[in-house]
Order: structure tokens, then C-alpha cells, then sequence
């Protein structure tokens, strides 16, 4: 049986790699591999082999992977979204939680404290950190997809009025949030309105600073801006601007830099949002997953470069196509199959922007037949890449 080899990079979670059997996957013993899959490492300094199919990347964020590149080469890439949103979701509550009690300044306080008689300091102390309940509170939320529908769902189950803001929202993920979350019709209202407000998009060139000085200007004096996704989501300068004359509340953030560092008014945390034992196993199992199911069936569950495809293999041999979305791709390919008097079982294809993927069931088993698809596939402009999967069921023949 044809293994496929694997690398990994960073410590993946040993419940992902045990995914990966010995009897169909070798890890690590070539930098040559069809399947890398990696946390934090940084593809962008690493060449892309011919023969690399797939990338998946164990987390959501996947700025340390070179995604068009990638896909120029007929690269599936994959991330694992909510495979870590639990995680982050109760960091950004027990913050938020922490902070509204001034937790992390009394802990501080109680540290130092010295003598014969703490008790009494802390009696005579305690009322300097004086806090405030959340209950009743209104918390806004940008982003209501795998984390930010948890984030909205347990605040308001906190007591908090909830409004959230997402004009891009997935039907799958309008299902799960809890009816008595408000859904706000602009990002203004919800930056008005909120007492608390936590930021929950991707990053890309549309939502850098989407938080810029002028959302920080609609803010309320005492909000609280909780950032748990990416820094560059937000004008950090603009903020501590803020901060500084005390036209906004506090700033916690998971991603300390030099904007916010030295400042009272900023909680900084050491990148804890998906650093948790069940984070890193979920996220290892579902990239190693995704990752096979390519590799062994052609199927694209998560990718962050291409249309994701799945197609249930009944025939003993899979065309597995990524190319440019021109047209006559489609035309081509059938036409090859056709002049070699080969049937079709089942076909899909579909696209991603300038991108698509398609994948053809055969009957065919004549290795000198479809090693001849594949080099013509190969050479035909807009042809990425191409490649035989074989079905298990009929793998005998080519042992």
C-alpha cells in the first residue's frame, strides 16, 4: 500500500499524531512530504516541493503559512476554526470577570504584604479594589462565529445584555445563538451601546484596524475593549491615546507588544487564548483529520485557498484536479477520459474566487492509461496540480 509521508513541526498534540496509522502515514522522515502540518512554525521562509499536496495548520490564525503561494502550486491549505473557541471563550469571560473585580491589581497587593497582623491590612486595604458586577452590564460582540456565538451565549447567560455585530455571519452559526442576543444592524451601535466589547473576526487586509481611532472615539469613557484574536485588528496607538485621557476604560488584551506595554490601564496576558490541554488536542485531531481526508480521499473540509469538496468514493479510482477557475478545464479533462473510453462514475467541481477543485470517480484501473491523465492534466495551462487516488477497497492492484 503507497504511504504517504508526513511532517510535522512544533509539538503537536500526540492525539493528532495518532491519527496518522503507521500502516498508512510515515511522520517525519523526510523534508520532502506530501502533508505538513504545523501550529506556529514559519512556512514563509520554506520552499514548496512538487510534491506537497497539503498544509493544516493546528489553530485558526494561518498568517505564518504562505497561502497564495501555496495555492499557485496546487497547495490545499487548512486550518481548524473552533477546534480552540471553548478555550478562548473562557479566558475572555474569566478575564473580563477578573478585571471588573480589579483581581489582578489585588493580587499584587496581597503579595506584598507583610507583618504580624495581614489580616488587618487586608481589612483596612480591601476597599481600594472595590469592583463592579457584570450582571446587567451590556457586552457587545463583534464576530458571532465559532468563538464569538460562546462568548455571546454564556454573557448573556452571566446576566449581561448582549448585542453582537456580524454582517457576515453563517446561517450554521445564526442557529446557535441564544434568541435574547441582540443583533445589531452596524458595528457603530454596538460600539455605542457597550459597557464591554470583545472582538472576534479573522484577520485580513479588510479588517485591519477595523477598531480605528474612530471607533474608539464612539466608545464610552469607562468601556472596557477586550482583545483576544489578532493585535493589528485594532489601532493600538489610537487606543492607549484613549486610555491616556481617559476617554476609554480599559484595555485587556492575549498579544503584548511595545504599544501597549507599561500602561495601568492595559491587562496584558501571554497569548492564552487556545493554550489548554483540550485546545491543543482538539485542534491536533481535527488538522490531522483534515488533513487525511485529503490526502487518502480528495476531500477539502476548512481549507483557507481553495473550495471546500466532499464526495462520497464508491469507484476504485479518484482524479483529484486543482487548477485556476478558466474556462474548458472541465471540457479537458472529460476529453481525455473520453479518448482513453473511460467513464465517468461521479463528478464535482466547484470554486473559490480564482481558484477552483474538482475531483472525477473512474472505474479505470490501468496504471499506463491514467498515468497518461495525469501527465497530460499536468501540462495543460491552468493545471495546478493533479494527482490518482486509489480506493483502499481496490488498493490490491497497486501494491
Amino acid at each position: 500500500m503507497t504511504k504517504y509521508q508526513i511532517k510535522t513541526y512544533n509539538n503537536i498534540a500526540l492525539e493528532g499524531l495518532e491519527r496518522f496509522s503507521k500502516r498508512e502515514f510515515i511522520l517525519n522522515e523526510t523534508n520532502d512530504p506530501e502533508g505538513v502540518i504545523l501550529r506556529s512554525y514559519n512556512l514563509h521562509e520554506e520552499p514548496i516541493n512538487d510534491s506537497l499536496l497539503a498544509v493544516a495548520r493546528a489553530g485558526a490564525g494561518y498568517n505564518n503559512i504562505p497561502v497564495d503561494a501555496m495555492a499557485d502550486a496546487g497547495v490545499v491549505v487548512f486550518n481548524t476554526p473552533g477546534a480552540n473557541a471553548n478555550s478562548v471563550k473562557e479566558l475572555v469571560l474569566s478575564s473580563m470577570i477578573a478585571h471588573s473585580r480589579n483581581m489582578f491589581e489585588a493580587k499584587d497587593w496581597a503579595d506584598q504584604l507583610t507583618g504580624d497582623d495581614i489580616p488587618t491590612q487586608v481589612e483596612e486595604g480591601k476597599s481600594q479594589f472595590q469592583g463592579w458586577e457584570i450582571r446587567g452590564k451590556t457586552m457587545g460582540v463583534i464576530g458571532l462565529g465559532s468563538i464569538g456565538h460562546l462568548v455571546a451565549n454564556d454573557a448573556q447567560a452571566l446576566g449581561m445584555n448582549v448585542i453582537g455585530y456580524d454582517p457576515f455571519i453563517s446561517v450554521e452559526a445564526a442557529w446557535k445563538i441564544n434568541q435574547y442576543v441582540e443583533q445589531a444592524p452596524s458595528l457603530e451601535e454596538v460600539l455605542q451601546k457597550s459597557d464591554y466589547i470583545s472582538i472576534h473576526v479573522p484577520y485580513t487586509e479588510d479588517t485591519h484596524h477595523l477598531l480605528d481611532a474612530h471607533a474608539v472615539k464612539l466608545m464610552k469613557d469607562h468601556a472596557v475593549l477586550l482583545n483576544f484574536s489578532r493585535t493589528d485588528l485594532i489601532d493600538e496607538e489610537a487606543v492607549v491615546e484613549a486610555l491616556n485621557h481617559q476617554r476609554l476604560g480599559s484595555y485587556i488584551t492575549d498579544f503584548p507588544n511595545d504599544a501597549v506595554m507599561n500602561n495601568d490601564k492595559c491587562v496584558l496576558l501571554p497569548h492564552l487564548g487556545a493554550s489548554t490541554l483540550e485546545a491543543e488536542s482538539n485542534s491536533a485531531i481535527m488538522a490531522a483529520d483534515q488533513l487525511k481526508a485529503y490526502l487518502q480521499k480528495g476531500e477539502i473540509t476548512n481549507s483557507v485557498n481553495y473550495p471546500n469538496v466532499q464526495m462520497r468514493m464508491s469507484s476504485p479510482t479518484r482524479i483529484s484536479v486543482c487548477n485556476r477557475n478558466v474556462k474548458n478545464i472541465i471540457a479537458y479533462l472529460t476529453s481525455l477520459l473520453s479518448d482513453q473510453e473511460i467513464n465517468i462514475d461521479r463528478i464535482i467541481n466547484k470554486s473559490r474566487g480564482d481558484l477552483a477543485y474538482t475531483l472525477v470517480d473512474i472505474p479505470e484501473t490501468n496504471e499506463e492509461k491514467l498515468q497518461q491523465i495525469i501527465n497530460d492534466l499536468s501540462e495543460q495551462e491552468g493545471i495546478l496540480k493533479a494527482r490518482l487516488i486509489f480506493d483502499k477497497k481496490h488498493d490490491a492492484w497497486y501494491q
